[in-house]
């Protein structure tokens, strides 16, 4: 996809932030629009669609987390590409904004060579094809992509953005072994993250929807395990 058709939501209650940061992508040739608060970032993403939307964490009457949290339930931001500013060093507040859907952050202050690069990476993204197969039945476990559901046993489940990314990506393929580096650059792709993070969220995983589903092998990454196989 093309730069010009490209569209990016600016959410920052900081108005130096909005007038830099947005000029600098308008000028690479971004489409931009712009809101100062969670409440009228929904309303504008409801209106505009972006592709993209940049989101503060700390911000007045919506905060960032709450503000991804809330476009997330609706099925039209599924596959929106959420990016959150957060300040140098506040790991949990990265850790929550990932589990509130996030797919990267950027630190501020805001480089702008920084700022360029990781949304030319995260551009790419936009148009590689969704896969095909929305819905996954195995056993007492089904997991709908369409509106990013999962249920097991009849009783909802409701997982962050990357844990049932990580989930769909290996129910897909049961008894498939997949590589971390291959499951790092499918789920997280270009973001840096720790050497930990797939087990984390695996182990998250193994607590919600139940341990027998998933097995670990040494020295090579994750597989899922259905009953039907």
């Amino acid at each position: 996809m093309k730069k010009k058709d490209i569209r990016i939501l600016l959410v920052d209650d900081e108005p130096d932030i909005l007038e830099i940061v947005g000029f600098n992508l308008a000028y690479e040739g971004y489409q931009i629009t712009t809101a100062s608060n969670g409440m009228e970032a929904i309303e504008k993403a409801k209106k505009w669609h972006p592709h993209i939307i940049l989101l503060d964490i700390m911000m007045p009457e919506m905060d960032g987390i709450t503000t991804c949290e809330t476009l997330r339930s609706f099925a039209e931001f599924k596959d929106t590409i959420i990016v959150f500013f957060t300040a140098r060093g506040e790991d949990l507040s990265q850790e929550a904004g990932f589990d509130a859907g996030a797919d990267d952050y950027i630190t501020k202050p805001i480089k702008r060579k920084v700022l360029i690069k990781k949304i030319k990476a995260l551009s790419r993204r936009i148009s590689v094809d969704q896969p095909k197969t929305h819905l996954l039945s195995l056993g007492n476990l089904i997991i709908d992509r369409s509106s990013y559901t999962v249920r097991v046993d009849g009783q909802q489940i409701a997982l962050p953005k990357k844990e049932f990314e990580l989930l769909f990506l290996l129910a897909q393929e049961p008894g498939t072994v997949f590589k971390r580096d291959y499951i790092l650059q499918q789920i997280w792709g270009n973001v840096v993250v720790g050497d930990r993070t797939i087990d984390v969220h695996i182990r998250k995983l193994r607590k919600k929807i139940g341990d027998h589903y998933f097995k670990a092998v040494k020295g090579v990454g994750y597989k899922f395990v259905s009953h039907e196989v």
